[in-house]
């Protein structure tokens, strides 16, 4: 009998992942993931979010494991989480850029660094499991294990999977990747699972997460692209580019950032048709769908989690860089965040943004 570990977080999606991997015959066990640090338990809110007390989704993770008659385990990776994913997102704010931790996260700690403390722990498993909207096949073909799009349009999660390896995909299973929101929450009804219409964590850090920055230097400068002094910011990690509200200038137009300068601690501000790039510069980028890619290509990008795909042409630069150009100019394309490349529903790779133009 395959074993498999499921990464429980105390929601619907894991919850029903370990359901319908006991139901297909798998020796299941849960992991519960510990990432809060209390010491910051008075500067974040009480809304479920990623990173927040634990203490409620401790206890559902427990009675769901309670019901299915599955084992858990308990890892604590606060040193980890606080080492790798709040330190980037602090980095990258301060750098001018905009971090997408769940990259970060999904790629370091939950499908690597919790795996290896699993197994330190004397635990041996053949699969590991989430409760991702997402698919992986094997190309036999390609040699290569290819991740898909979930079924379910509203609720795939693939573009936050972009920086998994040929290793990871190997060993990784999404029971969700052909279910949809709505079945999934009807599964949990019908198994009588307490947490069938709990709410979704929409949020990296419930409450106000720039309590990160309370020691930071806040104050700058608010400029127009000719360099003109406009007013002044509180910080720029308080910002993103296409932003509009929260700027405190009066201009008689409508302004939105369209740069954050790390270095000189600046928000330039602009009108909205400055915000419209035709391409970009992605670095760090890995691909899935191919070893190398050693020619142009065309494909389709998403440059947030949201984001309608849009068409382009990407071409490789230097060893871990590309250069993508849009068939139409898209809207605020922003440093730091993840541009994800698609063929149909294939995640073909996907890099960081580094640069626009």
């Amino acid at each position: 009998m395959k074993k498999v570990v499921v990464g429980l977080s105390g929601g619907v999606d894991s919850s029903i992942s370990a359901l319908l991997l006991k139901e297909k015959g798998y020796d299941v066990f849960g992991v519960f993931m510990k990432i809060f640090d209390e010491k910051n338990k008075d500067l974040t809110g009480v809304k479920s979010a990623c990173y927040g007390p634990e203490e409620a989704d401790m206890e559902d993770v427990e009675r769901v494991c309670k019901l299915l008659d599955i084992p858990l385990y308990v890892v604590d990776l606060k040193k980890e989480y606080g080492e790798i994913v709040l330190k980037y997102f602090v980095e990258e704010y301060l750098k001018g850029k905009t971090p997408n931790p769940c990259v970060i996260c999904n790629r370091f700690l939950k499908f690597d660094i919790l795996l290896k403390k699993v197994f330190s722990l004397g635990i041996e498993f053949d699969y590991f499991a989430t409760g991702h909207y997402a698919r992986v096949e094997y190309d036999t073909k390609r040699k290569r294990y290819i991740l898909k799009k979930g079924i379910d349009e509203e609720k795939d999660q693939s573009y936050f999977l972009f920086l998994l390896t040929q290793n990871q995909l190997e060993k990784i299973i999404f029971p969700l990747g052909d279910y949809t929101k709505k079945k999934v929450r009807e599964i949990a009804k019908k198994n009588n699972l307490p947490l069938y219409n709990k709410e979704e964590s929409q949020d990296f850090i419930c409450g106000d997460r720039f309590f990160l920055f309370k020691d930071v230097k806040k104050e700058g400068l608010i400029v127009d692209k000719n360099g003109n002094i406009l007013g002044k910011h509180r910080g720029i990690f308080y910002y993103t580019v296409g932003q509009r509200k929260g700027l405190g200038i009066a201009k008689g137009k409508p302004l939105y950032v369209i740069e954050i300068d790390g270095k000189e601690n600046k928000i330039v501000v602009g009108e909205e048709k400055d915000l419209y790039k035709k391409g970009l510069i992605a670095e760090k980028v890995n691909f899935i769908s191919i070893e190398k890619l050693k020619e142009k290509k065309e494909v389709e990008a998403k440059i947030r989690y949201k984001h309608i795909p849009a068409k382009c042409i990407i071409k490789p630069l230097e060893e871990d860089k590309v250069e993508v150009i849009f068939e139409d100019e898209i809207r605020a394309p922003t440093p730091g965040q993840a541009v994800v490349f698609y063929q149909k529903d294939e995640v073909f790779g996907g890099g960081f943004i580094s640069s626009t133009f």
